[in-house]
């Protein structure tokens, strides 16, 4: 049995009398000098410290010490963005049993009177920091070490964020705790020198412009190679994001199908491919405005290789290219969903030829839009779409 004990930054003192009994009885003990340096004489078992990665060791930790427990000393709640969560998904939750402590993220919430159910909880301990930019709302971020703060303040600034209300809470729990509140931007002019790697910053975002369905057009960067809002909302559709899937976006243009992705369901992912270097320079700037978890490579299907199989696939351009399609199709995982979109006759007659092949649905999306005619109104039609959708066996 594997047994996870959290601890906050008040050390021994702080442990429920439960959480101190197992580090009492324990025979070994792992983790961070950060978290093994909490601990005080009063627990004799030998300390071992995480190695660099950590990883091969957690998948070997039993294989080590086959008789009786193993301790692990965590951060706060192990199951927040934790250990915990890591372990459990390794050995399964009957080998491992975890004790929380309070987490920094309900004291952070505690310190700056939020509701715990209204506020998002961002980890940028291994993620890029544009993640945790977002268009409105409130949240506290999980920081990597003390130039974090500087860091997403900046990020915001640099976003239109400048005016979101900054907070960054140190060593919570402890003797040594420490709240310093700003404006983004102010913080980002002049950023404090001393913060200590154990913090996280709590942050209402300013101003409030979340929109929870299809995003309008005008609020990404492009150069008229976007997928229209009323395209975007029926290929969604057709892609069904599911969390924590992953989505490549092929001739991705402004990023827009793999940004509006990321945005459906918790834990999504999409990789942008693309081959006009500029359209890539504004999809990372669209994903940094959105704080989204895109990544954005170079042409398809040579930019293939070495990219994770994707759970669905979207070809919004270069449907004509040879081998495109084919290439798409061979990577889709098991029951994995490929949607096309064709504007030009010949790639429309591609989607028709591999319809006839491997089945799937064709449809036809024909959009109008009033517009002054004389002193009347008018229908302006844009361009008919043809879809093509089909699942992987």
């Amino acid at each position: 049995m594997i047994v996870v004990v959290g601890i906050g930054a008040d050390g021994m003192t702080g442990l429920s009398e439960e959480s101190r009994s197992e580090l009492y009885s324990a025979t070994v003990i792992y983790g961070s000098q950060r978290q093994i340096d909490l601990l005080d004489d009063t627990v004799a078992a030998p300390r071992h410290r995480w190695p660099s990665p950590m990883m091969p060791a957690l998948e070997c930790l039993l294989d080590d010490h086959p008789a009786g427990d193993i301790h692990v000393v965590a951060s706060g709640d192990p199951l927040l963005h934790g250990i915990g969560t890591t372990l459990i998904r390794l050995y399964g939750a009957g080998r491992v049993r975890v004790l929380p402590h309070v987490s920094s993220v309900t004291l952070a919430c505690a310190r700056m009177g939020w509701t715990a159910q209204d506020t998002e909880v961002i980890s940028l301990v291994t993620a890029p920091v544009h993640t945790a930019v977002r268009r409105g709302g409130q949240a506290v971020v999980l920081s990597r070490n003390g130039a974090t703060p500087a860091e997403l303040a900046r990020l915001l600034v640099e976003t239109g964020r400048g005016t979101s209300e900054f907070t960054v809470l140190e060593q919570l729990g402890s003797r040594d705790e420490r709240v310093r509140s700003r404006a983004a931007d102010a913080w980002a002019a002049a950023p404090p020198d001393d913060v200590e790697d154990l913090n996280v910053a709590a942050i209402r975002y300013l101003p409030d412009e979340r929109i929870a369905q299809i995003l309008p057009d005008g609020v990404f960067r492009h150069d008229g190679q976007i997928t229209k809002q009323s395209i975007r909302a029926v290929t969604l559709a057709a892609l069904a994001p599911r969390p924590g899937e992953l989505l490549w976006d092929v001739g991705a243009g402004s990023g827009s199908i793999g940004i509006e992705w990321c945005r459906s369901a918790p834990g999504c992912r999409a990789v942008a491919f693309e081959t006009n270097a500029e359209r890539c320079e504004r999809i990372a700037a669209n994903a940094k405005d959105f704080g989204v978890d895109l990544e954005v490579r170079g042409g398809a299907p040579e930019a293939f290789d070495d990219v994770p199989q994707p759970s669905a696939i979207f070809v919004g351009g270069g449907l004509t290219h040879p081998g495109l399609l084919s290439a798409c199709v061979d990577r889709l995982l098991a029951g994995g969903r490929l949607v096309a979109n064709a504007v030009t006759a010949e790639s429309e007659a591609l989607l028709v030829e591999w319809h006839s092949r491997l089945g799937g649905e064709l449809r036809r999306f024909q959009h109008y839009r009033g517009e002054p005619l004389g002193g009347f109104t008018g229908w302006r039609p844009a361009m008919p779409i043809t879809q093509w959708v089909v699942s992987a066996l």
